[in-house]
């Protein structure tokens, strides 16, 4: 081992040492580590993503000024501070949506946010250090990476090295800044299985925001706190103004909006039969009656009937006797389940008024 080696090493262990903490010694954090409470913690590392055009950028956008204005975003107190944008797949796009938040909310209007409309190399170190040279705040609040895909350069987001290569630059920029490192990223086909790519990256970060294509903005996963509730918001049209042949120019803003109405899924199959079979049970030998656990105005009826209106459909005869009865209990229990019956002191009747 070299002198110059031998002494880097006694320099990297001293620091080390520095940062031994006894177990005596330790105590509860209780000093204020959020971002955004409940969503975004201090010095962080969070992944936003959602499917093309679900909106994840506006929100992204919506987050990140009121980081910059320090101003309460969605109910949730926020700790903020300077922010940086990089804006990689550029366009006018992000200008005209930064424009509409200012035009919309003109008190964060002057709010310290630097838009940077480039694309980065996150593959490779040079970038990551070259961008915490350039930041205008020295110890910024937030530093949001749009997108993923336009941040890797010669790398590939489905490889594991790659992407904690990706993830290593964006500690060093984390590190170098004490900014909390926010990357928006897209889903794959399938919306519902999450952030595509490689493992390592979900893995690697301490929050995962899915913005779905329904309008929700739902929290996947929190390493340090607990997971918000679901928030809902919709896309409202602004005009900024018109272009050279006297076009309207529009972007949007991001506004809070009601849950939606939860549509009730038509049954099929097996379901369906079993629900038709309770139809005719009911009408032939449904009763109302009276108690706290019995739905007021409603026909019941004892479970042996629907049983017996099951087999006269088909769906538990041709069978042995213990096979019919495995195959009604299913049927029962996958219709409870489903929220379309309930059962009380056998009898059963359907959660929704009787037609």
């Amino acid at each position: 081992m070299t002198v110059l080696n031998f002494n880097r090493q006694k320099s990297r262990a001293a620091e080390l040492e520095a940062r031994l903490v006894r177990l005596a010694d330790v105590q509860p954090v209780l000093t204020l580590n959020y971002l955004v409470k409940g969503w975004l913690s201090r010095r962080g590392l969070s992944m936003l993503y959602g499917p093309s055009n679900a909106g994840k950028t506006f929100v992204a956008l919506d987050i990140a000024m009121h980081i910059a204005a320090g101003q309460t975003w969605r109910e949730c107190r926020v700790n903020g501070g300077s922010v940086l944008y990089v804006a990689a797949e550029g366009g006018a796009g992000v200008r005209n949506r930064l424009a509409a938040l200012k035009r919309e909310r003109p008190e964060i209007a002057d709010a310290p946010l630097t838009l940077l409309p480039v694309s980065l190399d996150l593959h490779s170190a040079g970038d990551a250090l070259a961008l915490c040279e350039i930041i205008p705040d020295g110890e910024p609040a937030l530093v949001v990476i749009d997108t993923l895909a336009r941040s890797m350069g010669d790398g590939d987001e489905n490889t594991a090295k790659d992407a904690a290569m990706f993830v290593r630059n964006c500690d060093l920029i984390r590190e170098a800044t004490g900014a909390h490192v926010m990357v928006v990223h897209h889903t794959g086909k399938d919306e519902d299985r999450g952030a595509r790519g490689s493992s390592a990256l979900r893995a690697a970060v301490d929050t995962e925001i899915h913005v779905t294509s329904e309008g929700e903005i739902v929290c996947k996963k929190q390493r340090d706190m607990a997971i918000a509730g679901p928030l809902h918001f919709a896309l409202r049209d602004l005009r900024l103004g018109e272009d050279e042949d006297g076009d309207p120019v529009t972007s949007a803003v991001v506004e809070a909006a009601a849950p939606p109405a939860k549509v009730r899924k038509p049954l099929s199959g097996k379901n369906e039969v079993a629900m038709q079979a309770l139809a005719d049970a009911l009408r032939e030998h449904g009763e109302s009656r009276s108690g706290p656990m019995y739905p007021a105005g409603r026909q019941v009826v004892h479970v042996d009937r629907w049983r017996e209106a099951c087999s006269a459909h088909g769906l538990t005869s041709g069978a042995s006797e213990s096979a019919a009865r495995t195959a009604f209990m299913r049927a029962k229990t996958k219709l409870m389940d489903l929220n379309e019956v309930r059962e009380w002191g056998g009898h059963v009747w359907r959660v929704q008024p009787d037609d």
